[in-house]
This record gives C-alpha cells, sequence and structure tokens, in this order.
C-alpha cells in the first residue's frame, strides 16, 4: 500500500523558495530538494549508473556485503523509515535480510511521488513486507512514522547515499539532532556518508563528459518554467561544478552565459542576472571516517559500527541514539 501525504499547498512552497533564493543579498540559490521531480529523479538514476560516478556502486556494495551483519546489529523487532529513499534499489538487501528474521514494515519517505511510485514497484516483491509511503519532507515523514510505532517497537531509519553532505558541518549535525529527537534510546540510524578522495575524481563524477549532471542540474530551471511559468532560456545557463578545498565539499552552480531578466509570475518577480553570475543549486560535503563517528556523538548518537569501501571511499555507519 503507498500513502500520499504531501500538503496541498506544495506549488506555492516552490515559488516562495524561488523567490526567497533568487532575491537574497549576495549568492543567488535554488534549494537542492527541488532538483528532485519527476524528470531530475529520472536524470539522477541514470548518473548513478555513470562509470565516473562510483559513488551509488559504493553504497550497493556495502549494503549487499554487509546487510545481514547490520541487521544481526539490530536489538528487537524493529519498523524502517528511509529518509529519501529515491527508487529504493539499493535498500532492497536490507529488507530482504530483515524480512527473513521478521515481517517488516517500510516506510519511504520522499518529497518526490514518483520516486515513491518507482520504490513501491521495486520492493512490492519482497515477501513478508508492507510498505506505506509518505510523500514529505524528511523530518515531517519520520514525525508521521514514528507516530505508527507499536508498542515494543524501535525505528530503523536509513539515511543512505550522501544526503547528509548536501548539509555543511554545522547544518549536518543540526539535522542528526532532529533526527535523534524523534528517536528513542536504542532506536537506530544507518547513515552513509562519501568520504574524501581527489579533485579530479570528484570532478569527473559532477561534471561527467556526457553531460547527464549539467541536464539534471539546468532541469531545475526547466521545472521552475513548467510549474511558475518562467522564462528561463536553458541555453543560456551552463552547468558549473567547483571544488571548494576550504569547506571540502563539490558545489554545483548554473551560471549565467549573458546579462538576461528572468521574469517567474508564480513568484511574483523578475531577477536580473550578470553574464557570469551563478545561482548556486546543491553542495556536496566529504567526510574522513573518524569525523563521522565525531559528528554521530555531537549529534546524539554512538557509532556501533562503520563499514568502509576502498574502492571508492565511502561510508555505512550504524549509529545508535543514546
Amino acid at each position: 500500500m503507498l500513502v500520499h501525504a504531501i500538503p496541498s499547498n506544495v506549488s506555492y512552497d516552490f515559488g516562495a523558495d524561488v523567490r526567497d533564493g533568487l532575491t537574497c543579498s549576495g549568492q543567488k540559490e535554488l534549494p537542492s530538494k527541488y532538483l528532485y521531480d519527476e524528470v531530475g529523479s529520472a536524470l539522477f538514476e541514470v548518473i548513478c549508473r555513470l562509470p565516473q560516478y562510483g559513488l551509488t556502486r559504493a553504497d550497493e556494495r556495502l549494503l549487499r556485503r554487509h546487510a545481514d551483519e547490520i541487521v544481526d546489529r539490530l536489538r528487537g523487532p524493529v519498523a524502517v523509515a528511509e529518509l529519501g529513499s529515491g527508487s529504493g534499489k539499493k535498500t532492497r538487501w536490507l529488507l530482504e535480510a530483515l524480512c527473513r528474521r521478521q515481517r517488516t514494515s517500510y516506510y519511504p519517505v520522499e518529497i518526490s511521488r514518483s520516486a515513491l511510485v518507482m520504490c513501491e514497484r521495486e520492493l512490492s516483491d519482497i515477501d513478508s513486507i508492507s510498505i506505506v509511503g509518505f510523500e514529505r519532507e524528511y523530518l515531517d515523514g519520520l514525525l508521521e512514522v514514528a507516530s505508527y510505532r507499536k508498542s515494543g517497537q524501535r525505528l530503523f531509519v536509513l539515511f543512505l547515499g550522501s544526503t547528509i553532505g548536501n548539509f555543511d558541518r554545522p547544518a549536518g549535525v543540526k539535522f542528526l539532532s532532529a533526527v535523534r529527537s524523534v528517536l528513542q534510546p536504542g532506536d537506530s540510524l544507518l547513515l552513509g556518508a562519501d568520504l574524501e578522495k581527489s579533485t579530479a575524481q570528484l570532478l569527473e563524477a559532477y561534471d561527467d563528459e556526457l553531460g547527464v549532471t549539467a541536464a539534471f542540474n539546468l532541469n531545475l530551471l526547466a521545472r521552475t518554467n513548467r510549474e511558475l511559468g518562467a522564462d528561463f532560456d536553458l541555453r543560456q545557463f551552463a552547468h558549473l561544478a567547483k571544488i571548494n578545498p576550504i569547506a571540502r565539499s563539490v558545489e554545483m552552480y548554473l551560471q549565467s552565459k549573458q546579462r538576461q531578466t528572468v521574469n517567474i509570475p508564480a513568484a511574483e518577480i523578475s531577477v536580473e542576472f550578470e553574464e557570469g553570475e551563478t545561482i548556486w543549486t546543491e553542495s556536496s560535503h566529504k567526510y574522513s571516517a573518524k569525523e563521522i563517528v565525531a559528528t554521530a556523538r555531537e549529534g546524539g548518537f554512538r557509532c556501533e559500527c562503520q563499514w568502509i569501501d576502498q574502492q571508492w571511499p565511502f561510508s555505512e555507519n550504524l549509529l545508535i541514539a543514546e
């Protein structure tokens, strides 16, 4: 069963966020969560299969190899909540391992309706599973999942991929603390985090020669055109990926190729762009393995175990709420 529970004012929120981001002083920005509409989610699935983008394959290798060990470390009956499930493909190994032990309730939380549909289609054939999806923001969805908790049941929260890296470091701690506030002592969080690697490797991954990542980024402007009636000319913007060595992150921008004015009727604004001016759309921060343990501690968790992929440095971290 799949339940959609998105607030009815989502279009209004999109318009308000676009207006705030493009009229703020200094760096213009658009929230990265809006990259993942139906088109964006499909493009991201392609990115995950590119040879240059090894992150998803590293994530999948760790989950495939260690699913049974991860599940064996969980205590008591658990319900599974996944924040940002995507298509659910990489979650299959964990759910299959868990369903061999118990009947399992799985609650994917996504802001992309198409991703939830793909997730249900991908995982509904697993024996002994029930699926109830929430088309919500991470924390709103997690609060609803927590209300489904049965007596004596623990929550096992999944935050896979490298989504924690979309937050800067203080915001990452704040987010983990917010997740912890919903949980009870003994609940668990499986956190994926991308680790530091060479500049050349990162730029190949975030600015692929086929242009798929560029299309993914530019689709944010196309979405603004579709949903808010904007008149962005995508030919007059370029995808730009840069390394920020101080923040230890990869930053994605959309850069204006010329001086231009863009009208966005539903957001009630017209925006002036100078030639070379950028819109910041996403950052992906990279961690050291020890840093993840310390960050988890600051957020109210104890790191029970950490698994690291050596082929593409990436970590899965089983965190216990204290």
